[in-house]
């Protein structure tokens, strides 16, 4: 028999999102219990770092986590690591946890995000064959880097090609399989798809595409290679899968939560469920960027500005979320920014020369800016985003002169200083996460 506890915060998932909805109710002065509870045994990490730097071992562990140890217990945010939740009983306002520990709460938040996608062909449980969604997955697969050569890599989101980059600079033959025609597909336009497609050829990385994984090939227990059109075998020391997540959130739909692939949450992160709010990559939202669509977004941007408006509501603030999503992917040199949703674009317009490393792509929706993607271009991309918040009308032909700074497509001076702020904050980013630490135990103090 476990241990039966009571916290009047109970967040499950320490990713991102737990942890900064922890940390938003210590800044509004929220004095109560609160506990995160989280199946991985780590303090809470930057997951995104995973598929690069650390990957690559050019970060060790302690350089990704997102607050010190010390910092909750100064905070008096209780961590509950190791233990995944098994049952929810939502009239009772209980869980059970692995192991059989109770804990009874005033409030649950769900921030478990997602686990990874494996291959479900022949093979795929070989050993050798790997996901890069958790700190124990890629340490897994660091031990055997020194002995491995030729690594595949499935599939060519952010993740995917992220690992590509981060092995090829480590000297290792990558290939890349994607199973549509270009890459990033889910993830940008055409020309974007083409730029990266030939900056990784650039940098020796084989991309094939078209190309649907039938089989992992086996030497004893381990992969040798992947099987695709055909006879084609693609030989392989390692094999890593870029296939995306599947939302953790069976004990909310299993206590009769609202949803499938995914929990659906209103404009400010509540379930159906009394007491229970969800947020991040498992919370199905609306969003006036996608036409007041449901979505489920994958990125931190939402994650952590989720967390916020569920904060904000905790203590009795309602605030929808509105915010523009928002993406990021570090490849080489290349720093990719994202902002809105270019999937219900009709037109695209490339501002710079993709030749010079530093361009933007503007995406519009019957004449006005639905989306932006900036590859090296910081500065560019903050008044971009500006232009997807306030849904900007604007001529291709004027978009596309690069000699026109974007802010002078912003009609207000409001919204203007508020995206010259965003990109001044955004140089300081290191200096804003140590503000906050100091803020979260100042809260919890006073």
């Amino acid at each position: 028999m476990g241990s039966v506890k009571h916290f009047d915060v109970l967040v499950v998932g320490a990713g991102h999102g737990g942890a900064q909805v922890a940390i938003a109710l210590r800044k509004r002065g929220f004095a109560g219990t609160i506990a995160v509870v989280s199946a991985e045994r780590d303090v809470p990490y930057e997951r995104p770092q995973l598929s690069k730097d650390y990957l690559s071992g050019e970060s060790h562990f302690d350089r990704i986590v997102l607050r010190p140890e010390a910092f909750w217990r100064e905070c008096d945010i209780t961590l509950l690591l190791g233990r995944a939740v098994m049952t929810l009983k939502p009239t009772a306002r209980r869980v059970v946890l692995q192991y059989g520990d109770i804990i009874h709460y005033g409030v649950l938040v769900w921030a478990a995000g997602g686990r990874p996608r494996n291959l479900t062909c022949t093979g795929a449980r070989l050993q050798g064959v790997f996901t890069l969604r958790s700190r124990s997955n890629v340490d897994d697969l660091r031990q055997e880097l020194p002995s491995a050569e030729r690594v595949v890599v499935v599939g060519s989101g952010y993740i995917g090609l992220e690992a590509a980059a981060a092995l090829s600079k480590c000297g290792k033959q990558v290939t890349v399989v994607e199973g549509m025609s270009r890459v990033l597909a889910r993830e940008g336009g055409e020309a974007l798809s083409r730029f990266y497609e030939a900056q990784h050829r650039a940098h020796g990385v084989e991309i094939l595409l078209n190309a649907k994984v039938q089989t992992v090939e086996r030497k004893g227990p381990r992969a040798c290679g992947v099987r695709i059109r055909g006879d084609q075998v693609v030989p392989a020391d390692l094999v890593i899968v870029d296939a995306g997540i599947t939302p953790v959130c069976e004990p909310l739909l299993s206590a009769g939560a609202n949803g499938a692939n995914g929990v659906v949450v209103d404009a400010y992160g509540r379930t159906s469920l009394p007491y229970i709010y969800a947020l991040g990559d498992c919370a199905i939202h609306p969003s006036p960027y996608a036409g007041g669509a449901m979505v489920r977004l994958e990125s931190v941007q939402n994650a952590c500005d989720m967390a916020t408006t569920v904060a904000k509501a905790i203590t009795r603030e309602l605030e929808p979320y509105t915010a523009v999503p928002s993406f990021w992917s570090d490849q080489y040199d290349l720093r990719l920014r994202t902002a809105g949703l270019f999937s219900c674009h009709d037109d695209t317009v490339v501002r710079g020369d993709p030749a010079s490393g530093s361009f933007s792509i503007i995406y519009r929706r019957k004449g006005r800016v639905v989306a932006v993607d900036c590859v090296n271009a910081s500065n560019e991309f903050f008044h971009g985003r500006a232009l997807v918040q306030n849904r900007v009308a604007a001529e291709p032909a004027a978009l596309a002169d690069s000699r026109v700074p974007l802010q002078e497509f912003i009609a207000s001076p409001a919204v203007l200083e508020a995206a010259d702020a965003q990109s001044e904050s955004f140089h300081g980013l290191r200096e804003r996460k140590e503000r906050d630490t100091v803020e979260a135990r100042a809260a919890h103090a006073g």
